[in-house]
Formats: C-alpha cells, structure tokens, sequence
C-alpha cells in the first residue's frame, strides 16, 4: 500500500510518499521566509496553495510511480494555523475525489513521533518534540500518547525567532544563536520550569532588557541557548523517571540544533537510556510523517469519509487512540543503597542517630552548565527545606527534616515507610488529596511536582514527599497548574480512571475560583498546540 502525505500546519508544506514497509520513496517540501515578523497565517496559506499543486507532481515524479500506484491520501488535520490547514485539506479532498483514492487526516505532532521511531527504530520513547509551533515532551500510556509537559506559553523556536527578529538577526533566529553561542559566557536568566512544565515569555523578555541595555549579543545568545534547552532536558528526564521508559528521542525542527542534542544525549546517558533522532530532513516538518501515519491509522481504523476530513485547529496529541504500540518498559537496574533515581536527584539509604533515614543528594547534571546547575541545586535545596516545614505548620504531613548540607546540595530526612498513591488510589484517598492540596495552597505553598509517586499512604495518612520544585505563590494560575501536573499523573496510571479521580480531589479541593482557573488553562492554545 502506497501513501501520499500532504504537510502544512504552519509556515513549511511539503509532500511525501511512503509504502506500507516503511520505505520512503519520495520527499519534497517548501518553506516560506518571512520578510519581516512572525508567521502570518494568510501569507503560509497563499503560500501553501502556490506550491502544493507544484510538490504533488514533483513527489511522484520523484517516486517513479504513477497516480493510479497512490492508494491512499494523507494529510495533516491539525494542530496549526487555520488558513494554512484549510488549504492542506482542501488539497487532499481534492485529489482524493479526483483519483478517486480514499482519504484520511491525521494529527501534526503525533506524525513527528512516529516517523521519528520510524527512521531511527526506536520502540517506545520518551520524546521531547520542539518546534516553532510545538514544545511537548510526549509518552505512550495507557492506549494513546500522552503529554508529560509542554510549554506554558510560546514555544521554543517561537522564542528563537522572536528574539532573532527583534534583535536584528533574522528569521529563523535559531541558527544564528546557535553560532553566536559558541562565543558567548553565561549571563543570569530566569529558569522556569513549573512541575512537568515549562514557560518561555519571560526568559525571551529577559534576554529582550539584556540586548537593550548593549549586552555583549554572544553571550546572551549563550545564555538564552542554555537555560531554554537546559528547562526541556529537565522536564524530558522527569517524564523519562516517571514512566521509566529506556529510551529518549528528539524530534522537530529545533532538533537542528547541536547543543541541545548534546544536552539530551547526556541526560539519556546518565540514566542509562538509549537516545536517538530521526535524520534532520525528518525532523523538520514534512510530508512523509503524514504520509506514514496515515498508513498506521489506515491500517487501524479504514479511511474517513469526507464529512469527517475538515480542519481541528487545536488537535491535541492525547486525543488520538493509538492501538498499534505495545507498552514495553526497561527498568534501571539500582545499586543496593539507591531507594530511586528520579530527575531532581539520587534517594540514597542513610541513618541519622541509629534511626533509618534518607539522603536525598542533588547530584550534579552533566548536560547543565555548572553556573546553571550550581545555582539551581542550591536554591532548592534551601527552598525544599523551607517547604517542607511550612507544610506541617498548614497540617499536611510530610517527612521530618534532619539535616540540609548547602555545600553538597543534599537533605537528610526521615523515610517514610509507606505505598505510593499510584498503587492504591481509589475516590475516597482522591477526595482526601483534594483536601490535603487546598491546606498547602491556602498558605500559598505550591509544592510543583505533585504527582501519583510523590504521595504516600502511611498508617493511614497521606504523606506528601519531594518539594524539591516547590515555590511560594498566591496566584490562582500557580495553584490551576499544580492541580494539572496531578492530573497527567494520573492520567498516566489509567486515563478512564484519571478523570473520576481528579474530579473527587477538586470536591475535596474545594475552590471553585482555582478549578474554573483549570478549565481555562486547559481551553487556551498553549495546551493544544
């Protein structure tokens, strides 16, 4: 079976076509410059309609194959901007009707994840897709691919080129700060990474007050680089110790970029993961991701009918059932003295005055700059000790504090002998979550990482464990994000179940303003992009 693939969610369109073995036997594309600012969404579509009549003929040209050897005809659905996507479709109605070919539209993202695995033969990855559009770091659970984290605002190649325009250097910004990089020192910039997540805007202003006030433009460019691809390497190593998958794949246009690949093959090195990247002319976007996904799906679930092959403007990754992955995991095989080995840092067996106790050592990050790591592991360590004692103060049980070494970024504290909530959860201990949560938020205590395996049950007692990424903050926004990091934890553990679940810790939660404040983020665009 033989699949031709129409691309064109944003300001790239291209056209691939693929057999039913994974043999790509054409690829062919266009990519629109703007002259000046962003992607004007008129503009891509004017542009896509001028060069996907010219790229179907060069793609089977290219392939050595007629119309009539085409059997199916794939195109992306969504997410992108609308005029562009309108165009796509409208192209692959029309020449589906016209060769009278079956159809089917498929979903942008997913597209760079499957091509990715299969390009490089990765199996079950966790994969960090970063584009101009699109920062996720994106699992298979559960039956569909899920997102771990994403961007709380732009993505990563929308904050490259914003800042290679405003500054000067041109579109995409991205090449240029890469090379500019190389001869830069580093600067302070705000690292922000909120539980599974992570937030661009204010970085990209910080760097925007830098380049004003006449800072040398290499090392802010250095700056920039590393504290943005610092935050994704973060966010992908806590998405790989929490699903405890073996191995780690970067997709997307920005995978062109040298140093982050460098940073994500470290961290999947320190954890003992295979890393892997589909060659570049597949991380961009492109028409044989579509064209290949269309044949999964197709085999799947049979064509569409052309009622159904209109446009999903914000088409979520987890939307889509995906039936044809097994869900194999590989466990890191631990030394006897190491309880885990999660992303913030190694739980190591200890004593304090002939008591059992653990030692939680904020181990250095081989793929993080020392001024960056240095900095970082320091602060929250102090923070962590902080949160930890003004949650007892608010009536939340936690472990108790033994000793905090700044120097060696370690905590020492009492372990807790317990089960993890992921293991017995049921609506009664959802509810109780609920009201544990409302006791930390109403003293402004945002503990950042609440997730199935940070909670326990002991004698009873939920036991909230790992402040490490926890912060002050009275702002309902803070408090909407805490509560979803929560729930794509339990999504991950059974995604029917999540939804009753979390439903009895926001009865248990109790605050209507916060739980409205959720809905809302979860309607806007930076979650569905």
């Amino acid at each position: 079976m033989i699949s031709l693939g129409i691309e064109g969610t944003a300001e790239k369109t291209g056209v691939g076509i693929v057999d039913s073995d994974g043999n790509i036997l054409a690829i062919a594309g266009k990519q629109l410059f703007p002259e000046e600012g962003g992607i004007h969404p008129r503009i891509a579509a004017e542009h896509h309609a001028e060069w996907i009549p010219k790229l179907i003929p060069e793609a089977i040209n290219q392939a050595g194959i007629s119309y009539d050897d085409v059997d199916l005809i794939s195109f992306s659905q969504g997410p992108g901007l609308g005029p562009a996507l309108r165009i796509v479709a409208t192209s692959a109605r029309t020449l589906a009707l016209s060769l009278k070919k079956p159809i089917i539209g498929v979903n942008h993202c997913i597209g760079h994840v499957e091509v990715g695995k299969l390009d490089t033969g990765a199996v079950n990855p966790v994969a960090l897709y970063v584009s101009g559009g699109n920062s996720q770091v994106i699992a298979y659970e559960s039956g569909r691919y899920r997102i771990f984290g994403e961007t709380l605002d732009i993505a990563i190649g929308n904050c490259l080129d914003h800042f290679g325009r405003e500054t000067g250097l041109g579109h995409p910004g991205g090449p240029v700060i890469e090379k500019l990089a190389k001869q830069g020192s580093y600067i302070d910039l705000p690292y922000v990474v909120k539980g599974m997540d992570f937030s661009f805007s204010g970085l990209l202003s910080a760097a925007l007050r830098e380049a004003e006030k006449g800072t040398p433009m290499e090392d802010i460019c250095f700056s920039l680089q590393e504290t943005a691809f610092s935050m994704l390497v973060e966010v992908t190593e806590r998405a790989l110790s929490h699903t405890q998958k073996d191995e780690v794949m970067l997709c997307g246009g920005v995978s062109a970029n040298s140093r982050l690949r460098e940073m994500l093959k470290t961290m999947s090195e320190e954890h003992g993961a295979n890393f892997y990247m589909p060659e570049m002319k597949l991380c961009g976007d492109n028409g044989v991701m579509i064209a290949w996904l269309g044949l999964l799906m197709c085999n799947e679930f049979g064509p569409m009918d052309l009622k159904d092959t209109g446009i999903i403007q914000k088409f979520r990754t987890d939307e889509v059932d995906i039936p044809w992955i097994e869900n194999s995991k590989s466990y890191l095989k631990l030394s006897e003295d190491l309880i885990a080995k999660g992303a913030e840092s190694n739980i190591v067996k200890s004593n304090y005055l002939g008591e059992p106790a653990v030692l939680k050592d904020r181990i250095a990050k081989g793929y993080r700059i020392a001024e960056i790591d240095d900095k970082i592991r320091k602060s929250r360590c102090k923070l962590e000790a902080k949160l930890l004692s003004d949650a007892k103060r608010a009536g939340v049980v936690t472990p108790v504090l033994y000793d905090v070494n700044l120097e060696n970024k370690s905590i020492l504290m009492e372990e807790i002998e317990g089960v993890m909530l992921k293991d017995i959860i049921d609506e009664d201990l959802a509810f109780k979550i609920g009201v544990e949560i409302s006791k930390l938020h109403s003293e402004g205590i945002i503990h950042g990482d609440i997730t199935s395996s940070n909670i326990m049950l002991r004698d009873g007692q939920l036991v909230f464990i790992d402040f490490g990424l926890g912060r002050y903050s009275q702002l309902d926004e803070d408090k909407a994000v805490d509560l979803l990091v929560l729930k794509k934890s339990l999504q991950s553990i059974d995604y029917n179940l999540a939804v009753r679940y979390f439903d009895c810790i926001l009865k248990g939660y109790n605050n209507k303003k916060v739980s409205d404040h959720i809905d809302d983020i979860e309607s806007r665009g930076r979650y569905t992009h």
